[in-house]
């Protein structure tokens, strides 16, 4: 009985005594590795005689402190291991510390996206757009007025917007000034025509009598007719000074009007302007002669091609926007005075050294840009830049034509660059020290 329980209690303890044997044999194996993780000073890495994988040829005195590509936040006083990944350490001098360079290895750029692009020399065509309305064109408005007081005894074209065409007839008026003048014309006729003996008088007295009913208002055409009538009018018929569309009438049949009163305005619509409103910080890049491509809601798919025909001299002080004027031919009258149109101003063609917007990293009062200088290194550079047109950025100083830059994932390049480094990119600007634009 007893050697039965004796047996069992043998074979309860062979699993355990295996289980034990297990454990010892992993301590033997991994003794090493966890001794050096369990003391504290494994976590600063000890110099050793190794030359580190890169920044070989760093002398000691220039290796400002080691980092690992993948932890920038890990920073010894000398080469290693990464005590949270495992890789080798890499230096950092002290020129790139002060630059601060940021070193980024391929996996790392594959992860967070970076890529780069070149700094190009091309013709950068800037496009402003500009809200524009149609307006009439003022050199082709013509006003009705007249040079006598008299009655509208009948008003032909009686309706604002009416079209008319020059020489059409817009009223009748009776003028007892125009009667008069009239008769003592008619009177100087016969008198001419009566007495051979006193011609150079007579005659001198119909030319004085025709030139005063041509000032009063009445027409050569309507002075012949008077003298082959031989009798006057009591009511004389004016014509349209020109061909368009009554946009003003201040006069009614019947009406009473005085020398000198306004009665209709004529306004040609063909062409017609547009008057384009431009910020004031947009207004260097427009010219004479500038082209200029217009289009309207009303008319969806169509564009009008034209140019800059004068640029305003003052601007709007509340808006803060100059006007530009841009003449359009509207043979189909499809363009009507009061619409709003949308207006594009393309700028001049000319050389210019570029980076993509993408690329450009605001701090503040400066423009950065990281410079790719190879095997992973990535410098912060800082630029002035000028106009933007198609995505790109010129560039004024700071680069040069062939070099690359950081065009994508490049907020990351700057968060490590600010976290690792002392560069003075990152630092408010003195109160002497010029910023970019």
């Amino acid at each position: 009985m007893s050697g039965s329980r004796s047996s069992k209690r043998r074979r309860r303890a062979l699993p355990t005594l295996a289980v034990l044997l297990a454990l010892l044999a992993l301590g033997l194996i991994f003794r090493s590795p966890l001794e050096a993780w369990f003391r504290p000073e494994a976590h600063t890495a000890q110099p050793d005689t190794r030359a580190p994988a890169a920044g070989a040829d760093h002398g000691p005195e220039t290796v400002d402190h080691y980092t690992c590509s993948m932890h920038p936040s890990v920073q010894q006083p000398g080469p290693g291991k990464c005590p949270i990944c495992g890789m080798d350490l890499t230096p950092v001098t002290k020129a790139q510390q002060a630059q601060g360079v940021v070193w980024i290895d391929e996996a790392r750029r594959q992860l967070s996206g970076v890529r780069t692009a070149n700094v190009t020399e091309a013709p950068l065509q800037r496009t402003l757009r500009a809200v524009g309305r149609v307006s009439y064109d003022e050199s082709k408005l013509s006003d009705v007025t007249l040079k006598v007081p008299g009655w509208i005894t009948q008003l032909v074209v009686n309706q604002t917007g009416q079209r008319v065409r020059a020489g059409e007839t817009l009223f009748q008026l009776y003028s007892p000034e125009l009667l008069g003048a009239q008769q003592d014309f008619l009177l100087a006729k016969r008198a001419s025509a009566a007495s051979s003996a006193a011609g150079a008088s007579s005659a001198l007295l119909l030319a004085g009598a025709r030139q005063r009913l041509r000032l009063l208002g009445l027409a050569e055409a309507e002075i012949e007719a008077l003298a082959r009538r031989g009798s006057p009018s009591e009511t004389i018929s004016f014509a349209s000074p020109a061909s368009g569309f009554v946009i003003e009438k201040d006069v009614v049949e019947g009406a009473a009007v005085q020398a000198g009163m306004k009665l209709f305005r004529i306004a040609a619509l063909d062409p017609v302007w547009v008057e384009a409103d431009v910020y004031e910080a947009d207004l260097a890049q427009v010219q004479l002669n500038q082209s200029v491509r217009v289009t309207l809601d009303y008319l969806p798919g169509r564009a009008y091609e034209g140019k800059v025909s004068y640029l305003y001299p003052a601007l709007d002080p509340v808006a803060r926007t100059g006007r530009v004027r841009v003449p359009l031919a509207n043979p189909q009258l499809e363009l009507r005075p009061g619409m709003y149109a949308s207006v594009e101003l393309t700028t001049a063609s000319v050389a210019r050294l570029q980076v993509p917007v993408s690329a450009v990293v605001y701090t503040g009062p400066r423009r950065l840009v990281f410079v790719d200088e190879g095997e992973g290194r990535f410098r912060p550079q800082e630029i002035q830049i000028g106009a933007e047109a198609n995505g790109n950025y010129e560039v004024l100083a700071g680069l040069q034509a062939g070099e690359r830059v950081a065009s994508s994932g490049v907020f990351l390049i700057a968060a490590e660059a600010r976290i690792s480094t002392a560069a003075k990119y990152w630092e408010r600007a003195p109160a002497s020290e010029g910023s970019a634009p």
